[in-house]
């Protein structure tokens, strides 16, 4: 007998509104303290500035204004695991547009409190249910907006790395989201049980094909913290170099992820 098919993960609708809308908010409030010479600061991300990258944080928000504005497609034809897959092919397009956003809005404190207020007000006036045409299918507002917090998450961390002292804090619930929703793309991109990866408190997943763990300690195990994961599934930090700095900890002849990593580019 096959075995049986793993169902998807749920999320919290109300859990995950109020998440995003919680780290959103951290983020604004820290680009209103910056100086005009942290703005200007460069960032991990090739050649944009911390203004660049606080613009198009706005976008991770703005996108759902934009899509709530354009005409809801007949069925839905996407599933929230293929929103990670989708999102490579937007990358030039999305690198120009932060950096004209920059540019139109000098004060991006006020931006990013303007996109705001759009999207609370949008998100009052549609259920959660309504479908957008996302690039990756038709999927439904609720479940776009768990990509919200991935977005949010890793640009957040990207603005910690980039002005010494920021240290933007992570809302609990988008950062739980995050780590899952990554931690359920690896799951899904390299099925199986042999490997175990750990990613406590938010996530446990079996990946790899393999001999099947069933009790006991698995033969293979991965076990990593939740940001250390969201930086080696975004490539922000390379398996090699998390193993040398003992940030993630890996045993079995199948814990090897780097093959695998990152996924998202």
């Amino acid at each position: 007998m096959p075995p049986a098919k793993k169902r998807a993960r749920t999320y919290d609708p109300a859990k995950i509104r109020t998440a995003v809308l919680a780290q959103f908010g951290n983020v604004r409030e820290a680009v209103g303290t910056l100086t005009p010479e942290q703005a200007a600061l460069p960032t991990r991300l090739g050649d944009w500035t911390v203004r660049d990258l606080a613009a198009h944080i706005g976008m991770a928000l703005g996108a759902v204004v934009r899509l709530l504005d354009e005409p809801e497609p007949p069925k839905q034809s996407g599933v929230l695991l293929d929103w990670p897959h989708a999102i490579g092919a937007d990358a030039p397009d999305i690198a120009g547009h932060a950096r004209d956003l920059a540019e139109r809005n000098p004060d991006l404190a006020a931006h990013l409190a303007d996109v705001e207020r759009r999207f609370t007000a949008r998100l009052a006036e549609n259920p959660g249910t309504r479908l957008l045409a996302t690039s990756a299918g038709a999927l439904s507002l609720d479940d776009y907006l768990v990509t919200r917090t991935v977005e949010l998450v890793v640009h957040t961390d990207d603005l910690n790395a980039a002005v010494p002292g920021l240290d933007i804090p992570y809302d609990r619930q988008a950062l739980a989201a995050a780590t899952r929703l990554l931690a359920d793309t690896l799951a899904a991109r390299a099925p199986g049980g042999s490997t175990e990866v750990r990613i406590p408190p938010y996530a446990v997943v079996q990946c790899v094909e393999g001999p099947r763990h069933t009790r006991g300690t698995p033969p293979n195990v991965v076990e990593t913290d939740p940001l250390t994961w969201i930086r080696l599934a975004t490539g922000r930090v390379s398996w090699k170099d998390a193993l040398d700095e003992a940030k993630v900890s890996a045993s079995g002849e199948r814990a090897d992820l780097g093959g695998l990593l990152p996924l998202l580019i």
